[in-house]
């Protein structure tokens, strides 16, 4: 099994693996994926549950709890996951490094024009 998809991550679904490093229900992942954010990406529950329920037939997060007794039902990322994480991760790295070398480069061919 591939541990990515071809596609690159959403935001949304990037975040939503990192906060499932630790178990946490659904209104624990918005509040994390809002704060890590910083409030840019704020996820309603059809959303979320929509991702979950995909991110879960992937293979890349799993129940942390059975959804007994009442309890809200609690995800965790798996080893699929977070490989899926790091890849992504790299990806966007790759992007910032490229994007780097070409502003400052342009920048400093800026100054010595100047």
């Amino acid at each position: 099994m591939e541990s990515r998809d071809a596609q690159p991550l959403t935001e949304a679904a990037y975040y939503i693996l990192l906060s499932l490093h630790e178990p946490r229900h659904g209104y624990g992942i918005m509040q994390f994926v809002r704060e890590m954010s910083r409030e840019r990406v704020n996820l309603g529950p059809g959303t979320l549950y929509g991702a979950l329920k995909n991110m879960t037939e992937k293979g890349w997060i799993e129940p942390a709890n059975a959804e007994t007794d009442g309890r809200r039902k609690e995800y965790v990322i798996t080893g699929l996951g977070r490989e899926t994480a790091a890849a992504e991760l790299e990806r966007l790295r790759e992007l910032v490094s490229g994007g780097l070398e070409i502003m400052g480069r342009n920048r400093d061919e800026r100054r010595r024009a100047d």
